[in-house]
């Protein structure tokens, strides 16, 4: 039995007021806005986000996955192509993504179409990852079974050895994504429940913006 009755958890929210106007016309640069202000609040995570994607039998699934970039008004994160996510998105390429930010009672939600990055550009962020995070991109079957923890280990141990003193390059199965977005809603939570909801739709190439009701 739950020590609470999750029906009767609540809180109210104090954010600021959002509007249109405090939006402008430019939901990417809106986002970068809220973003720097989440680490300036010092957010935990504040470039987690939840990735949304549709499997192939047409059933939504959910995890967080962490930004890597906001270039050219695409949303990059990176992963194994061969995970539950990277099947979905070759099945689908559509996703959405949500950014919480607790501490500034704010979301953000992102939809739109997916593709790969080029090599090149996999290739650079590769680079730049520690190394026992590149050794661990090699050995991880992501989302596959497997025996034990210890199995785990073993293949990163082994690998390890194996390029002791070598430059661990990308492996050709894992790799970035980016989200071109059709769409961005930014959610603050204020008193009584009525919370701003601000919307952005691309529209023949261009962004509308409307309120939406809460």
């Amino acid at each position: 039995m739950m020590a609470k009755d999750i029906s009767q958890i609540r809180r109210d929210y104090r954010g600021r007021f959002l509007n249109k106007e405090a939006a402008g016309h430019d939901p990417i640069a809106f986002f970068n806005q809220w973003f720097d202000e989440a680490l300036h609040a010092e957010v935990l995570d504040a470039n987690a986000m939840t990735l949304a994607t549709v499997g192939e039998d047409g059933r939504p699934d959910g995890r967080i996955v962490l930004l890597k970039g906001v270039e050219e008004g695409k949303f990059i994160f990176y992963t194994n192509y061969q995970s539950k996510k990277g099947r979905d998105l070759a099945a689908n390429p559509v996703a959405s993504l949500t950014f919480y930010y607790k501490e500034l009672d704010r979301q953000i939600r992102v939809d739109g179409r997916v593709s790969k990055c080029t090599a090149a550009t996999s290739d650079a962020y590769f680079k730049t990852r520690p190394l026992k995070s590149r050794i661990g991109a090699w050995v991880s079957p992501q989302s596959q079974p497997i025996p034990s923890r210890f199995y785990l280990m073993r293949k990163f141990a082994a690998y390890g050895l194996q390029t002791m003193g070598k430059t661990v390059e990308r492996p050709p199965f894992w790799g970035g994504y980016a989200l071109t977005p059709d769409h961005l809603e930014f959610w603050q939570g204020r008193p009584n429940r009525l919370h701003d909801r601000i919307n952005f739709r691309l529209v023949n190439g261009a962004w509308e913006v409307e309120r939406l009701s809460p």
